[in-house]
């Protein structure tokens, strides 16, 4: 597949997991080269999504279209050179150096595990970690990082596949505002066609050209983030009472929150 950012459609998705149905038909688009959010309440899906999109899970019914080729249908090194996926808990027992994290993106690049690394791979991990803004982390183990050093090196591994589709889950959780706007700011700069799961409302309003909203394993709202972020979609989906303007300096929507929906009744009503 060629280096151009792929539009990835879902068409009607439907998975279970223990008789319970986590994704019911979904159906949406993340356009090419443009930053999806995923949005919606815990337990909404955001995650079974992905997953469904990275070929994690296999979908009951319903398919995966990722530029007009159903995903399935990719060959395994050929998906993962396409498609790079950062999960929340990329956790490594192993002591290994930064350098050696990054060093597995760009395995679906050579022959497998077991060949010498190829020439062009220390490279690889340089401009990977580049463009991370983390080369001075190169030599510190794993273990040593910070939060966001590790979200960054993870980065840097996903970066080193030199894929068109970048998925992310909860890209920012556990990081300070600093840390966050940093590696959406890495992100955003790349325009590739992305796909984050995203709790922050206000970071998914300022970062996201696009958002599908889910509740309950269902697409209850998607479009242009400006046509989405709604008072009434936020009062709808997660029952709290907010205003949605625009942003004083950058015009997109913003989000303040005033409390729940039942807090705010009561209020007119006292």
């Amino acid at each position: 597949m060629s280096h151009h950012s792929p539009e990835i459609r879902v068409e009607a998705v439907t998975w279970s997991q223990g008789g319970a149905t986590i994704l019911d038909a979904v159906t949406c688009v993340a356009p090419a080269g443009r930053v999806t959010g995923l949005i919606g309440p815990n337990g909404s899906g955001k995650t079974s999504l992905l997953s469904a999109i990275a070929r994690l899970v296999r979908p009951d019914s319903g398919r995966v279209v990722i530029d007009d080729r159903p995903a399935t249908e990719m060959h395994r090194r050929d998906f993962a050179r396409t498609v790079a996926l950062v999960e929340q808990h990329s956790a490594t027992e192993l002591d290994l150096t930064v350098e050696q994290v990054v060093e597995l993106g760009v395995i679906p690049r050579r022959g497998g595990w077991a060949r010498p690394a190829a020439v062009g791979a220390a490279s690889a991990v340089s401009e990977s970690l580049a463009m991370a803004g983390i080369p001075e982390l190169r030599h510190r183990l794993w273990q040593s990082l910070s939060g966001g050093e590790k979200q960054k090196t993870q980065l840097a591994r996903a970066f080193a596949q030199k894929p068109c589709v970048l998925l992310l889950d909860e890209p920012t959780n556990h990081l300070d505002v600093s840390a966050s706007v940093e590696l959406l700011d890495l992100i955003r700069v790349r325009g590739l066609t992305t796909v984050a799961a995203m709790h922050d409302l206000n970071l998914a309003a300022m970062y996201c050209d696009h958002l599908v909203v889910l509740r309950g394993g269902r697409v209850a709202a998607e479009g242009p983030t400006e046509s989405v972020l709604t008072a009434d979609l936020l009062a709808d989906v997660y029952g709290i009472d907010a205003l949605v303007q625009p942003h004083p300096r950058t015009g997109r929507p913003m989000v303040v929150l005033c409390g729940t929906v039942d807090e705010s009744l009561e209020r007119n009503l006292s």
